[in-house]
C-alpha cells in the first residue's frame, strides 16, 4: 500500500471518530511539509496539476487562467492546510457536484482515463508540496 493510500486509510479512520474535522485532512500525507516553490511548479503546469484550466490565480506569466473555480489569490487566508489538502485530496467530501478531480482518490471514480486508472494524478509528496504553496498565498487581490 502506498504512502498516500495509508494516510487516505488513516483519515478516513480519523473522521469517523467523535469531534474529528471533517472538511480537512490535518496531517500532512507524507510526514513532511511540502516544497512551495514546487507546488507552485505543479500548479501552474498545464500538463501535470492542470490547475490553471479552471482557476486563474498569481500567475502573470501564465496566458488564459480558467475562469471555472474560484480564483487562487488569498487562497491560503481562506482556507487551512487541512482543507486544501482535503480539496485536492478528494474535492467530492466538500461539494459532491464538484467538477474538480480527485488528485489523490483513487477509488469509486467515474470516466478515468486508462492510464490513470488505480494511480492517483498526483503523488503524496506533490500534493504537499502544492498544499505548501496554496498556503503560502495570503495576499488577497487588490481592487
Amino acid at each position: 500500500m502506498g504512502r498516500l493510500a495509508i494516510a487516505w486509510a488513516a483519515w478516513i479512520l480519523a473522521i469517523s471518530g467523535a469531534g474529528a474535522q471533517e472538511d480537512a485532512i490535518p496531517t500532512s500525507l507524507t510526514g513532511a511539509p511540502g516544497d512551495a516553490a514546487r507546488g507552485r511548479a505543479i500548479v501552474a503546469n498545464r500538463q501535470v496539476g492542470l490547475c490553471l484550466l479552471c482557476h486563474n490565480g498569481p500567475f502573470p506569466e501564465e496566458r488564459f487562467q480558467g475562469d471555472l473555480a474560484p480564483d487562487l489569490t488569498g487562497v491560503g487566508a481562506r482556507y487551512t492546510e487541512g482543507q486544501l489538502r482535503l480539496r485536492i485530496v478528494d474535492p467530492a467530501r466538500i461539494n459532491p457536484q464538484t467538477i474538480m478531480p480527485a488528485y489523490g482518490r483513487t477509488e469509486g471514480l467515474n470516466r478515468v482515463i486508462g492510464a490513470f486508472a488505480g494511480k492517483p494524478i498526483l503523488n503524496a509528496e506533490q500534493i504537499e508540496d502544492v498544499v505548501a504553496y496554496l498556503t503560502s498565498l495570503r495576499a488577497e487581490k487588490t481592487p
